[in-house]
């Protein structure tokens, strides 16, 4: 558990009317409450301008920091109550929350409502997976009545322990800046350092009663709207900060090099990779008949996995330091940093290395920047260097098969902490053939327009997360987000079944029935949509230009094949053209055969995508590509009565 130095609606003003200093806060031109007084270049394409922001953080020592932050927003419209609400989190041991105010202005800057600290909702912060925890939030929402309204807030904290020192996010989605300034007065001795992402900034550096100064001023910057599908952390501007003194819980640190950061981490971890003499020979005595390294790693992963479960408690140095293996051995529960240093412990019974992996955690999250260390981290994974190669385990899932991470950690920066001290490394990057939804499919066709159809879907990877996690929904939801994931016509009945699951491929089986799978009847004539399920759906808006890379989850591999059983008595009468299409990034292809003795139509159809990261400048041939694809699976199947 580290603080988090999440900037809560970090929010700007208007430009030469302000100054820096807290202690001028009370001089701010009355304009800056006025509705009217924006300029309209900044209502372009905004759904809040700020007006005025002020940030200031104080770092007085390796680990004792404060930090003050006034801001005025305008809510133009709807799409900007989140200004309206005050998040922030804070626990009773390493930081505090003081001195609260939310000020609800009408557009005439005449004030309508006044918040207290004593007025928030003060909770626990915990999860569905969190069963205790330090962490609280203060939590505050107004309701906003009528637009424009304008949201003053000011607040302090104080900081008794951290890592880092956060981030400042200047200019958030469809937001636009009058004026906004950040300050940091850092102790000389702490080593105070920052990073600019997706901005040219600088700030002016200055000396102030002995601390280092340094300040950021952003003016009149217009609303941006990011486009579909960029990644967040490649299009936001914002600074991270950083020292290379650090402390947390009085264990001081040097966060200089990513080795030394590791070195600390090291130290923190040294007494809780222990297990008794006597489960240590158990450990011995199950893995004895395996002969490989490879295998008893193996073994000892879906042994965990099938003994232990995942629960977040975080307490004290306990939201960095994990559980000892023997506290989890005997309790059968923990959170990554326990089940990854269990699985360590496991591995060390049977004399193979491994290393704790610090990890950005979600999909095509941003990776730790090699060149400045700092602390992204929010998962942890195991690695064991094999000798002929690396394996990663994901502990804290039952269900992923071994050696495999999936779209949580893979493709970024992992940082192992070794004998050495702290390495970045490269975690795996899936395939296409790692992510592989196969399907087959059996439709029999009704004279009078009906079916009945038999699916059966053979996934791994991420489409086999995706059937598994399905199994956590109550039964109508699994059937609707089946229908809704695979693009099928509201069956009059479905029957659900989650069969397999074997050496990381999830089978799962579906029978329907339609009342009316014929699309059109005309005569003698019925038009059908050929096929129960799409391998895609996705379309994409035209743009003159985009400006982004475009990304998907992952790779993907898809096939399928569909048999339709024609009704007795028809015929094909058209059949739709086989379709092959190209891409840089992929292809697709669909072939249909009619085999008049069986009277069946049978579709081979294969979409595949070789990476999810697809420049800006292949965005047009993508957003024809996928409309080709939308056509090609709209053909339609004509049969017709036998004369």
């Amino acid at each position: 558990m580290k603080f988090p130095f999440k900037n809560v609606l970090l929010i700007p003003a208007i430009v030469m009317l302000f100054f820096t200093a807290y202690s001028q806060d009370k001089n701010l031109s009355k304009d800056i409450y006025l509705a009217s007084a924006i300029p309209d270049s900044l209502k372009q394409d905004a759904n809040a301008v700020v007006r005025y922001a002020s940030d200031e953080l104080v770092v007085k020592a390796a680990g004792k920091a404060t930090k003050k932050h006034h801001s005025i927003v305008t809510v133009l419209n709807e799409k900007g109550d989140d200004e309206a609400r005050l998040v922030l989190f804070y626990d009773r041991k390493y930081n505090t929350v003081n001195n609260v105010e939310m000020l609800i202005y009408d557009a005439a800057g005449k004030q309508i409502k006044k918040y207290r600290k004593s007025d928030m909702y003060d909770r626990s912060a915990t999860d569905g997976t969190t069963i205790v925890t330090d962490d609280r939030l203060l939590a505050l929402g107004h309701t906003i009545a009528s637009y424009p309204t304008t949201i003053e807030v000011i607040y302090e904290t104080g900081i008794n322990s951290y890592l880092d020192l956060g981030h400042w996010y200047m200019q958030q989605p469809e937001r636009a800046v009058q004026y906004e300034e950040y300050t940091v007065l850092a102790n000389p001795a702490i080593g105070f350092r920052f990073k600019n992402k997706n901005t040219t900034i600088q700030p002016v550096k200055t000396t102030q009663d002995g601390f280092e100064k340094y300040t950021w001023q952003v003016t009149g910057k217009k609303a941006v709207k990011p486009e579909d599908d960029a990644l967040p952390w490649q299009v936001l501007p914002n600074i991270t900060f950083a020292a290379n003194a650090f402390q947390f819980d009085g264990l001081p640190g040097d966060f200089s090099t990513w080795q030394n950061y590791g070195k600390w981490y090291q130290g923190l971890n040294a007494d809780v990779c222990n297990l008794s003499q006597q489960r240590i020979d158990e450990i011995k005595a199950m893995t004895a008949n395996l002969t490989t390294d490879k295998e008893k790693a193996k073994f000892l992963y879906q042994y965990m996995q099938q003994n232990m479960r995942y629960v977040s408690v975080q307490l004290g140095i306990g939201g960095l330091k994990p559980f000892t293996a023997s506290f989890v051995d005997e309790k059968k529960y923990g959170d990554c940093k326990a089940l990854t240093n269990y699985m360590a412990a496991l591995l060390k019974a049977v004399n193979i290395p491994s290393y704790y992996a610090m990890v950005n955690a979600g999909t095509n999250q941003e990776p730790a920047d090699a060149s400045f260390p700092y602390d992204p981290f929010n998962h942890v994974i195991l690695c064991i260097p094999f000798k002929s190669d690396t394996t990663w385990l994901e502990c804290t899932s039952s269900t992923q098969p071994f050696g495999k991470l999936g779209t949580f950690t893979e493709n970024r920066n992992a940082l192992l902490v070794t004998e050495n001290g702290g390495k970045l490394v490269n975690t795996p990057r899936s395939t296409a053939k790692d992510n592989q939804f196969n399907g087959e499919v059996h439709i029999k066709l009704n004279a009078d327009g009906g079916a009945v159809a038999n699916v059966r879907i053979m996934s791994t990877g991420a489409y086999r997360d995706d059937y598994i996690g399905m199994t956590t929904l109550k039964m109508d939801e699994q059937k609707e987000f089946l229908i809704r994931m695979l693009n099928m016509k509201q069956p009059s009945f479905m029957d659900y079944k989650s069969a397999a699951d074997k050496d990381g491929v999830k089978e799962v089986d579906i029978d329907l029935e339609y009342e009316k799978f014929c699309d059109i009847a005309a005569g003698n004539k019925q038009f059908y949509r050929p096929r129960v399920i799409d391998l895609w759906q996705t379309t994409l808006p035209v743009l003159e230009k985009r400006k982004t890379d475009f990304y998907f989850d992952q790779p993907m591999q898809k096939t399928c094949v569909t048999t339709i059983d024609l009704p007795e008595g028809f015929e094909v009468e058209t059949l739709p053209a086989n379709q092959s299409l190209k891409f840089t990034y992929g292809n697709f292809e669909i072939n249909y055969v009619y085999n008049s003795d069986k009277n069946q139509v049978k579709s081979t159809s294969r979409f595949n995508l070789n990476t999810q990261g697809i420049p800006a400048a292949k965005y047009n041939e993508m957003q024809q590509y996928m409309d080709n694809i939308s056509k090609a699976q709209n053909k339609k199947l004509v049969i017709r009565r036998k004369a």
